[in-house]
């Protein structure tokens, strides 16, 4: 990555634009589902709502479009500062020829940085540094990104299933109480599932569940 971009540095200066547009329109089509995926909230937010889903036992509803595309800009609403600052630090100055796209680079790696840092934990990201035979970096800067990236993807992971089990116990109460209610009454050949999905969409709506979830995720990520 280095060796291309010193090789990139060496482009006459007019031509460096309209070359560093193209090359990053190609870079980010190619890569944005990875970097949407793994270095940004977005993985946590899709398996809470996932939870949630699996949870109430309402199969297919709300559909995946709709929870995807709702993680989508929920995403792209926590990560906004953080793209605002990519954008003023990094792309703004490569566009306008103030600075090379190694520079650029750099910066552009400060604010998401900052961002995973936050919320990896020491454990995860000493397992891979510890692999890896890197010293202990001195500051979040000094962390590289192929050992930031995993960290941060199995924290979020982990957080996220700690949300997720929070949400399915209530739920989980139910279908026990239904459960037990329909072996008492001898009616053990009716699914308990059938009986308690109204009673759990029911609490769902009258706690307003999805303000519930929604307002955790995003004090989560404060």
């Amino acid at each position: 990555m280095n060796e291309f971009m010193q090789m990139f540095n060496q482009v006459a200066p007019e031509h460096v634009s309209t070359s560093v547009k193209l090359l990053l329109l190609l870079t980010v089509l190619s890569i944005a589902p990875g970097i949407l995926i793994m270095m940004t909230c977005f993985t946590r937010i899709i398996i809470v709502l996932s939870f949630v889903r699996t949870s109430l036992g309402t199969q297919q509803m709300p559909p995946n479009q709709v929870l995807i595309g709702l993680a989508m800009f929920l995403t792209f609403f926590i990560m906004a500062p953080t793209f605002k600052e990519i954008n003023d630090q990094a792309l703004q100055p490569l566009f306008s020829e103030k600075i090379n796209l190694e520079q650029a680079y750099e910066r552009a790696s400060v604010p998401i940085k900052e961002f995973m840092s936050k919320h990896t934990r020491q454990k995860d990201l000493a397992l891979f540094l510890s692999y890896s035979g890197a010293e202990k970096p001195k500051t979040v800067q000094d962390i590289p990104l192929s050992t930031l990236v995993p960290a941060f993807a199995i924290s979020e992971i982990k957080t996220a299933f700690q949300m997720g089990v929070m949400i399915f116990i209530p739920f989980l109460v139910i279908d026990m109480i239904v459960a037990s209610v329909l072996m008492s009454m001898g009616m053990m050949m009716l699914p308990p599932v059938m009986i308690s999905l109204p009673f759990k969409i029911l609490l769902f709506v009258l706690v307003d569940g999805w303000y519930l979830v929604v307002k955790s995720l995003l004090e989560s990520f404060q």
